[in-house]
């Protein structure tokens, strides 16, 4: 592997680290966009990207991935089914 490709490597790693730190950080009954987690992880272009790292998320508890939403208000995507994601966030009375 080159150096450049550890680099770039890196830089995804650390992306993704602070993408799970925002969301970590989302209280109950709140919500944020895909953007405003991009944006805050530190590159508001990468709101796809977040999409693609929560998507792998397997701690739910830990990393509440169901309070990220699309920028439109409407759910969006969730490794557990959008009714899920639904219900998640009605059970915190945030839609």
């Amino acid at each position: 592997m080159s150096l450049l490709q550890k680099e770039r490597m890196k830089q995804k790693q650390n992306f993704k680290g602070r993408v799970l730190q925002v969301v970590q950080q989302i209280p109950k009954g709140s919500v944020l966009s895909y953007k405003q987690v991009a944006k805050l992880a530190g590159n508001e272009k990468a709101c796809r990207a977040v999409g693609k790292i929560l998507n792998k998320n397997k701690d739910y508890a830990k990393i509440p991935c169901h309070r990220v939403i699309r920028s439109d208000g409407t759910l969006g995507g969730y490794n557990r089914g959008t009714a899920l994601k639904g219900k998640l966030l009605r059970s915190e009375r945030k839609i």
